[in-house]
């Protein structure tokens, strides 16, 4: 074996042993968020199997989770594979059940009291056509295309009614007898520190889009480094209009941005990050102040408890984090006042960063 050869077998190797140690570590928070520390820890096995990502077998105790899945998909895929698995192994040896078939009435029962993915899909499949649905985010779409008219009157009327029908529609559904269904999506990559604009931006999500937003804990493979992702639950048609401002909202912060540094040439990173926080906060306003208007109407959110009873499924455990207050600046008021005046339109023709679908569809020829 040549030098090269060699260097690529260490290589190899200690990737192996790094992508255990952090399944490991994934593992051991899972028994004690989701399974309440019933579970002993198996034998956890990188493996090359083609068929699944990954197999809990009882005879053995091992859980093994496929190689090319655990290092080419998204964390948030790998963890809900191996919740499914956890509870496989929860049937077998915590509730002492091994004579039902693998995806047995035990199994359905667990994943449905846990919110995990009984299909084991890692992210959950869109599922059926829902012609109401389809024809909500259709006239959410073309209503944020006329908001890209030149006319700033005609452009803002249309954002706000974009808004006013995604209140209405889930006011409607939340009166329905029926449980919606619900989902998840996680944007974006793990990253080691989470700006102040971005923390905004998932405030933003959860208090005007209908959906829960929360920051949890991700692995990057490729680097072997930790960090945290925005991950948002709710319906599929809020999830894909929320993706949608997310993208939206970070590329025209920035573009404001750039606009801004170069009026004032002000480039320092510092003053970046104040400003896109100012950006946020002002947009937010405004999102605000439509809310009112709609309050004033009639038109009151109250909430969706059967998503919040799913949210809580996926996260037990959730602890608050109160961000502290950022001194003002030139930069952040320029910010705010820029944020105030976003209108909300189809000009950004994104796919949420780290997803598999596109945000929103195309607007109908």
């Amino acid at each position: 074996m040549n030098a090269r050869a060699s260097a690529s077998e260490r290589l190899r190797a200690e990737l192996e042993s790094l992508l255990v140690r952090e399944l490991s570590r994934t593992w051991r928070e899972l028994n004690g968020s989701h399974f309440r520390f019933a579970l002993t820890p198996p034998v956890l096995l990188l493996v090359d199997a083609d068929s699944v990502f990954g197999r809990w077998d009882r005879t053995r105790r091992t859980l093994e989770m496929q190689r090319t899945f655990v290092r080419t998909r998204p964390w948030g895929e790998v963890v809900e594979v191996m919740k499914h698995e956890m509870a496989h192994q929860y049937v077998n040896e915590a509730m002492k059940i091994t004579d039902e078939t693998p995806h047995g009435p035990a199994f359905q029962q667990i994943c449905e009291r846990l919110g995990i993915d009984s299909a084991a899909s890692g992210l959950p499949l869109p599922g059926p056509s829902d012609p109401e649905r389809d024809r909500i985010r259709q006239r959410v779409t073309d209503l944020l295309a006329l908001a890209q008219s030149s006319n700033r009157f005609e452009a803002e009327n249309a954002a706000s009614l974009a808004q006013r029908l995604m209140l209405k529609h889930n006011i409607a559904m939340a009166e329905r007898p029926e449980r919606r269904r619900y989902g998840y999506l996680q944007l974006g990559i793990p990253k080691g520190r989470v700006q102040e604009n971005e923390h905004i931006l998932a405030a933003i999500l959860g208090e005007h889009f209908f959906v829960e937003a929360i920051w949890v804990s991700g692995f990057r493979p490729e680097d072997g480094k930790r960090g945290h992702v925005l991950e948002l639950c709710g319906s599929p048609e809020n999830l894909d209009i929320a993706s949608y401002v997310h993208a939206f909202m970070l590329e025209t912060s920035e573009r404001l941005w750039r606009e801004h540094a170069a009026r004032t040439r002000e480039p320092r990173n510092r003053e970046r990050r104040t400003f896109l926080a100012g950006v946020m906060e002002g947009f937010r306003e405004r999102l605000a102040a439509e809310k009112k208007k709609s309050r004033e109407q009639g038109l009151v959110w109250i909430g969706d408890a059967d998503l919040h009873r799913f949210y809580r499924k996926r996260h037990p455990h959730v602890r608050s984090v109160k961000l502290s207050g950022q001194r003002s600046s030139e930069a952040r008021a320029r910010g705010r006042e820029a944020g105030r005046n976003i209108v909300l339109n189809r000009g950004v023709k994104a796919e949420p960063t780290g997803g598999a679908r596109p945000a929103l569809p195309p607007k109908r020829s």
